[in-house]
């Protein structure tokens, strides 16, 4: 179940915005043993929350790789999230309603800050384990360049070292099917629906593969429209719409955008090798959001790292999906920390 941390300072965020108090949802599995060197930190994807045990069902969990009866597992909902971490559904303390579209413009390494108010608070100093895949991974990449958390062991999924243009590019497409809906400047609990159903449908297409649709979505009849195919997709449209909010998921594309590592620490390169951390990054064969090269880049440049691939008829989405495949490859990483005979 999810807790809340007020964190009651101000909070400045590096495009120029400051929020004068901020709320920051988070979910605990297990517990924080006298060394406080069990911690499992996991970065969930863009439209997640903090209940990792829910959306990574399989991989977190009694039994699983990331066990409660072994780590103390947290689990973070980030900035601008409609999770219950301040975002553009919050409360604006200086007006008494509802930010929407005037929430503060935030970036990928604001969301590193926020985990940073997180891990004060919850009195961790060392994380044995930072975990994430795609926007995840964007997290886990800014937090492994931050000294504080004293990271051991990164472990990424289907992630990039900065936004790509193909992807940038995407996410401008479904902020325009976002604006091709009237009702997406109010500011009310359905402002921009129709068009968040649109923004999503685009999402999935780059989600998934050609292949995956053939399989799954094809009609075997004759038929000339109502198609399968069309049907699943306002499915998962629909889906979004009633869990997620336009404006979230508007400002949230933004701050994907501007995942950079390399941005001011003299580029990639140069940023990637100073991650101290053992690395282990796994790429997915068919993932054409994030392709593989994105993931063979930063493992050439963290000196310390592993490259595994693995085969996926899932895409971008195998990050979510193949949780044995990747349990099993993460599981060797067991071997290579220095408490594993403690915790295997």
């Amino acid at each position: 179940m999810s807790k809340i941390y007020s964190h009651n300072a101000p909070v400045n965020l590096e495009m120029g915005g400051t929020l004068s108090k901020v709320e920051i949802a988070y979910t605990t599995y297990g517990k924080l043993n006298p060394e406080n060197d069990n911690v499992v930190w996991i970065c969930h994807a863009l439209t997640a929350n903090d209940e990792a045990k829910i959306w990574w069902n399989g991989f977190v969990g009694p039994g699983c790789f990331l066990d409660p009866d072994k780590y103390f597992i947290v689990c973070a909902n980030i900035i601008g999230s409609c999770y219950g971490t301040t975002g553009p559904r919050s409360i604006n303390p200086e007006t008494g309603s509802t930010y929407g579209l005037d929430f503060p413009a935030f970036t990928m390494r604001d969301t590193a800050h926020f985990h940073e108010l997180l891990a004060n608070h919850l009195g961790i100093s060392s994380i044995l384990m930072l975990v994430g895949g795609s926007c995840g991974g964007s997290q886990a990449l800014e937090m492994s360049l931050n000294p504080v958390f004293n990271i051991k062991n990164l472990l990424l999924i289907a992630s990039s070292v900065r936004e790509t243009e193909w992807i940038i590019a995407i996410h401008e497409s479904q902020r325009m099917a976002l604006q091709a809906d009237s009702t997406f400047t109010g500011n009310n609990d359905h402002s921009g629906k129709e068009g968040l159903k649109a923004a999503r449908a685009i999402g999935i297409l780059s989600y998934r593969t050609e292949s995956a649709f053939h399989e799954t979505q094809k009609n075997e009849d004759d038929r000339l429209d109502n198609f399968k195919v069309s049907s699943y997709m306002k499915h998962q449209g629909q889906k979004l719409a009633n869990r997620f909010h336009a404006h979230n998921y508007w400002l949230l594309t933004k701050c994907l955008d501007t995942h950079n590592l390399g941005r001011k620490r003299g580029g990639a390169e140069k940023a990637l090798q100073t991650i101290s951390a053992k690395t282990t990054i796994i790429g997915i064969d068919s993932d054409k959001l994030i392709p593989v090269r994105e993931q063979k880049f930063i493992a050439k440049y963290i000196p310390d790292c592993t490259y595994h691939e693995i085969s996926s008829a899932f895409g971008h989405d195998g990050f979510l999906i193949e949780t044995s495949k990747i349990s099993e490859i993460f599981s060797k990483t067991l071997n290579r920390i220095n408490h594993s005979n403690k915790y295997s």
